[in-house]
């Protein structure tokens, strides 16, 4: 029996969880860290490498660019769907370690190809397509980490995961544009590319994108090889798993991740080049990391208040607040032959990101306490041993629709900023793909209220 496999985990016995749970658990959360931050830093790295894609020779159009940034959205939702139900079958120390391995193929793959113009678009179009596997790894990483942690303290732990690994979105945002402007690793890293933009030009690595994650990713892989654990009650076949699509309440939170994540990684993903084409006189790049890191942040604050108020509160008016802020962004874009005003678009979308990330992390919140819910209702009266196997399997069962719902929610990756390529093709502005967003936000309001949050709801969470 392998010495990284748990036999005996119950973090709901505070004896067990003071003397053993805790220090095992956190080990595990702060390895799964910034293995998810790197994941979510491959991910998004082409919403940055596009903007720079014209100025050193590649022949692209706008909706082309549009289509390398959304890419990685659509793969990586898929990927999730499956990556979701891994931890049970492959055991989320082994796991973590594959995944965050995988990241190496589209880091090295891109920073070879950006250094040739004469690279095929399809062959870009591969590339966008396999950053999805650190799309992937978010599905798997929450699933890990929800077996952890006892239910009082999941929207912690999940909050602390998934909004410090948020950042990563944030962070290739920020350093990309720094290490491009280097030759950091010399003869290894290749020749340097001609920029040129309104008669200025410059020398840039832009091949430093891709390269500048691969000896944190190696790094990464062997910390968690020799530093995580797999649980044996985690244990559990696909079949097993798959009772979550007879749930209904699986495929409402995945309705509500749609608009909370969803949102927030499409608009991460769509706001540099959002950014270009409504206000050409922006540089979007020293701008468009502040959004995804407001919005990382506030999902760690936002798990916190969830533990402390409940998750469905916070979700309903989270959703207001997006309603809201939406409405503000097409008021201050611009219309009609008017500028716009940048500063009120700007500070608009950073409201909304805050709202974005509050509402992953009172969403997830919600997930674990619905299925810890129901399974306790179903086995209440038929003594100890059916309540505790209520217990297994409903952690069982949250895992399995955290996964999943992330992977219906990351879809936003590629809708959102396709939506805005096609709402100005089709109309000459994204005003039209904005109140899509708005009506969609009113229909999760209304599910949260009714389901959730109103008094007597079905399931109070």
């Amino acid at each position: 029996m392998s010495k990284y496999m748990i036999q005996h985990w119950e973090p709901e016995l505070p004896a067990f969880w003071t003397s053993k749970g805790k220090p095992t658990a956190n080990r595990n959360l702060w390895i799964s860290i910034p293995a998810l931050l790197l994941a979510f830093a491959v991910w998004m790295v082409w919403s940055v490498v596009v903007v720079n894609l014209p100025n050193i020779g590649f022949q692209y159009s706008t909706n082309q660019l549009f289509w390398l940034t959304a890419l990685p959205g659509l793969s990586g939702a898929t990927l999730r769907i499956f990556y979701s139900f891994m931890v049970p079958v492959f055991g989320g120390r082994k796991w973590t370690t594959i995944s965050t391995a995988s990241l190496l193929i589209p880091a090295i793959g891109i920073g070879f190809a950006v250094q040739d113009p004469a690279t095929s678009y399809p062959t870009m179009l591969i590339l966008a397509l396999l950053c999805g596997f650190g799309g992937g790894n978010f599905a798997s990483s929450m699933a890990n980490i929800s077996f952890f942690f006892p239910k009082a303290q999941k929207g912690y732990a999940l909050g602390m995961n998934a909004g410090l690994g948020n950042l990563g979105v944030s962070v290739v945002q920020f350093v990309v544009p720094l290490v491009i402007t280097a030759g950091m690793f010399g003869a290894l890293g290749g020749e340097p590319q001609n920029w040129m933009k309104a008669g200025e030009a410059k020398a840039m690595w832009l091949q430093n994108a891709g390269f500048i994650w691969v000896p944190f990713i190696l790094l990464t892989t062997f910390a968690a090889w020799f530093g995580m654990n797999d649980l044996k009650s985690a244990s559990a076949s696909f079949s097993e798993q798959a009772v979550i699509f007879k749930r209904k309440h699986n495929w409402l939170m995945c309705w509500l991740y749609i608009g909370t994540f969803g949102s927030f990684i499409g608009f991460s993903a769509g706001f540099p080049m959002l950014i270009k084409s409504q206000f050409p006189d922006v540089n979007p790049l020293q701008y468009a990391f502040l959004g995804p890191l407001v919005g990382a942040l506030a999902r760690v604050a936002g798990g916190w208040v969830s533990d402390k108020l409940g998750g469905a509160v916070v979700t309903f008016w989270t959703f207001v607040v997006m309603v809201a802020a939406a409405a503000g962004v097409i008021f201050f874009l611009p219309s009609q032959g008017q500028a716009g005003g940048f500063v009120g678009f700007f500070w608009m979308f950073m409201l909304l990101f805050a709202a974005t990330g509050v509402g992953n992390a009172s969403t997830f919140r919600m997930i674990p306490v619905i299925f810890l819910t129901e399974r306790q209702r179903a086995a209440a009266g038929r003594g100890r041993a059916a309540e505790a196997q209520a217990v297994v399997e409903a952690n069982k069962e949250a895992a399995a629709v955290l996964g999943f719902t992330s992977a219906v929610g990351a879809y936003g990756a590629f809708f959102i900023p396709k939506s805005y390529g096609t709402s100005i093709a089709m109309t000459g502005g994204p005003e039209a793909a904005l109140l899509c967003f708005i009506g969609f936000y009113v229909t999760c309001i209304a599910i949260t209220w009714w389901f959730y949050s109103r008094k007597g709801a079905e399931m109070p969470c």
